[in-house]
């Protein structure tokens, strides 16, 4: 479905690092829309927003234009936008004096960070690391759905996350604790490169 939509943007030219960063715009207009105390439309913009997720990239499959720096580019907007989301909800409960909230959105926030980090760290060795029950689209829509409904479903959006942001980088661990305890001669090489160097 998503290559439908991006088809005729691929016919115009349109770069599909040009659809990464305005997502990261409309990221950044959400955060605003959030901080103003305006939840349940930021949790409509949220859902708009994270259609680009799924657009560049099928964007850049339609038109043959994936590229090593679009993939990193993308990865690290994604990264923006999830922090000025939270930055936002913490700004948001600081002000009404819900500091248990506060305290959710920063588990939230380390856990998000942890997740993507782990799962970056083991594809920098060589490892897929795609594992986890709560990877970045999932963590959109928990949230997006708790901010539509009501400030109560938010904090309950936002307790669910702060739990299976950490469950995924537990899964991650565990799913790079076996691969590199698998045969050495089954690793890739920058896997058992870093293996010897840290025994040698």
């Amino acid at each position: 479905m998503a290559e439908n939509v991006v088809r005729p943007l691929a016919g115009r030219g349109v770069s599909p690092n040009t659809i990464t960063v305005v997502g990261f715009l409309l990221n950044v207009v959400t955060a605003g829309v959030l901080a103003s105390g305006h939840l349940t439309i930021g949790g409509a913009l949220l859902f708009l927003s994270g259609l680009f997720d799924m657009l560049d990239g099928a964007l850049a499959r339609i038109a043959s234009a994936q590229s090593t720096f679009g993939a990193f580019l993308d990865s690290l907007l994604d990264r923006y936008s999830e922090a000025a989301i939270l930055l936002a909800l913490v700004y948001v409960f600081t002000v009404r004096g819900n500091t248990a909230a506060v305290l959710l959105v920063y588990a939230v926030a380390v856990g998000s960070i942890l997740s993507s980090y782990a799962r970056a760290r083991a594809e920098g060795l060589g490892i897929d690391c795609k594992v986890g029950i709560a990877p970045r689209p999932e963590r959109v829509l928990i949230l997006g759905v708790g901010l539509l409904i009501n400030p109560w479903t938010t904090i309950a959006a936002l307790s669910v996350l702060a739990f299976l942001t950490h469950v995924t980088v537990l899964q991650r661990l565990r799913h790079v604790w076996v691969r590199t305890h698998e045969r050495p001669d089954a690793l890739p090489r920058s896997v058992s490169s870093s293996k010897q160097s840290r025994t040698g």
